[in-house]
């Protein structure tokens, strides 16, 4: 009781997985990404500069912080890698003063380097990056 066009059906289905099979052994060969180089005290952080908006310790008042966006880059130990298997990309620079976010507030949007003096991973849950700036100083390229 088969029906008409079984064999042609049949023969379309064997082609469909013989085509998907090479993209699932594609898929599990995968080379795991490697760790992104060390970022010690003293080195250079290059990236891009976004604004992020964060709640400020004294209510209406929005204050302003500051991310880079780089490569995966592995920290000093204790820290390492934060728990993520490349390493953080996104690193929240800490303004200690308001000379510090007048410097970054011009250069929104734009490739920066900043040399690192105190880098940690994130701690806090509210903490919008993989890993925290807290001593820098502006690189002039």
């Amino acid at each position: 009781m088969t029906k008409r066009g079984f064999g042609k059906r049949l023969a379309l289905g064997a082609i469909l997985v013989a085509l998907s099979a090479p993209s699932v052994l594609a898929q599990q060969g995968e080379v795991p990404q490697k760790a992104g180089r060390p970022l010690n005290a003293g080195d250079v952080l290059s990236g891009e500069l976004n604004a992020l908006k964060i709640k400020s310790a004294k209510p209406g008042q929005p204050s302003a912080a500051y991310q880079i966006t780089s490569e995966p880059r592995r920290l000093p130990p204790p820290s390492g890698l934060c728990n993520l298997e490349t390493g953080p990309e996104t690193f929240q620079l800490v303004t200690a003063n308001n000379a510090q976010a007048s410097q970054l507030k011009g250069l929104l949007g734009k490739q920066i380097a900043v040399k690192v003096d105190e880098i940690a991973c994130a701690q806090d849950a509210g903490q919008m990056s993989e890993a925290v700036v807290t001593k820098w100083s502006l690189v002039k390229r």
